[in-house]
């Protein structure tokens, strides 16, 4: 329903273009002109040659507007043929001066409009391990604004124009499109992205989105919007490395603030961005990194405490020993101040 209506809502912002351009200082510039030479030629009229107000006034229109109705009072002497004449051709220059201001607003739209296309595609085409959003709804937009706090990059990809007026003013990289369709997801980056969060409204589309964004890019980390019980399975099914529903989440959010609130404050405040004092992150090691051989005890003196290790295998390690010792492929979830973690994964 969204794909067919957007003809409507594309004309329905061309007219908004309009409306705002129509409030430009030009504008009122123009209507001063066309006030100020239909007040001239009506006391001209009625100065130099004695025609009544109303009659005077009746003539400029229909000369300025070169309607062609027939004068007022005959045109006998030279002064008011000549006086009539700088009123015709003052109304040629009204009428092409409308046309001109129409022309320059709709042509300096038309190119702002392909200029801002082109910086877009041209922002996209140089990011490296950006996330994309797909749906700037709701969910989406709120997703967008975490991810500007953690300082990602990200591109949204949304079908209706309101949504993408509204991801361009908060500042985002856009593509307007249909996620669904594979050349979208590749005018978004999806080759080079890090991951992707599709959280459209249809659940039909969010697992067509995962299918077709795994089959670009194998390597991609998706998180999908599940909107009904059954299409948990289908969009892990799909390829998404995550599956979240909000409404289901709602309800595991309210027992665990209504049984833990204090464990969910601090989980809150961990992983707040607005808190700079501690932080929770997960830290990967990669077959270069300095981490490999790090011990647990070694990260406290640092000021970092390793709450878990992931392992290869899937597996968490809660709570490892002293001792333990960092390995290629294994993830740290690490709590400790901002500064000390930023320090670690730097060196990650």
């Amino acid at each position: 329903m969204a794909i067919r209506v957007q003809p409507i809502r594309r004309l329905e912002r061309g007219l908004r273009v309009v409306s705002e351009a129509v409030r430009g200082r030009h504008v009122y510039v123009w209507l001063g002109v066309v006030a100020a030479v239909t007040a001239v030629g009506t006391l001209g009229y009625v100065a130099f040659f004695g025609w009544p107000v109303t009659d005077s006034l009746f003539m400029v229109v229909i000369t300025l507007t070169t309607v062609g109705y027939r004068e007022v009072h005959d045109l006998t002497t030279f002064p008011e043929q000549l006086w009539t004449m700088l009123l015709a051709v003052a109304g040629v220059g009204i009428i092409f001066g409308t046309i001109g201001i129409v022309a320059e607003t709709i042509i300096s739209e038309a190119a702002s409009g392909r200029r801002e296309v082109r910086r877009m595609r041209e922002a996209v085409a140089g990011l490296r391990g950006h996330f994309i959003v797909c749906g700037y709804g709701r969910v989406g937009s709120t997703v967008a604004r975490e991810f500007e706090h953690t300082g990602v990059r990200l591109v949204v990809i949304d079908v209706m124009s309101e949504s993408v007026e509204r991801a361009q003013k908060a500042g985002n990289l856009v593509v307007e499109g249909d996620a669904t369709d594979d050349a979208t997801l590749r005018a978004a980056g999806v080759e080079r992205a890090r991951g992707l969060v599709t959280c459209i409204d249809s659940d039909a589309h969010n697992v067509y989105v995962t299918l077709s964004a795994r089959s670009i890019n194998p390597k991609l980390f998706i998180v999908a919007r599940a909107n009904t019980l059954g299409a948990e399975a289908k969009l892990l099914q799909a390829g998404a490395n995550r599956v979240v529903s909000p409404y289901t989440n709602a309800g595991r959010r309210i027992a665990e603030l209504a049984v833990r609130p204090h464990v969910a404050d601090y989980i809150d405040a961990a992983l707040s961005h607005g808190n700079v004092t501690f932080s929770l992150e997960d830290i990967e090691v990669d077959a270069d990194s300095p981490l490999i051989g790090v011990t647990v005890a070694s990260l406290r003196e640092r000021g970092v405490v390793v709450l878990a290790i992931l392992r290869g295998d899937g597996a968490f390690e809660a709570n490892p020993p002293e001792s333990r010792a960092l390995r290629d492929g294994e993830r740290v979830i690490a709590s400790g101040s901002s500064e000390a973690l930023a320090l670690i994964e730097a060196r990650a």
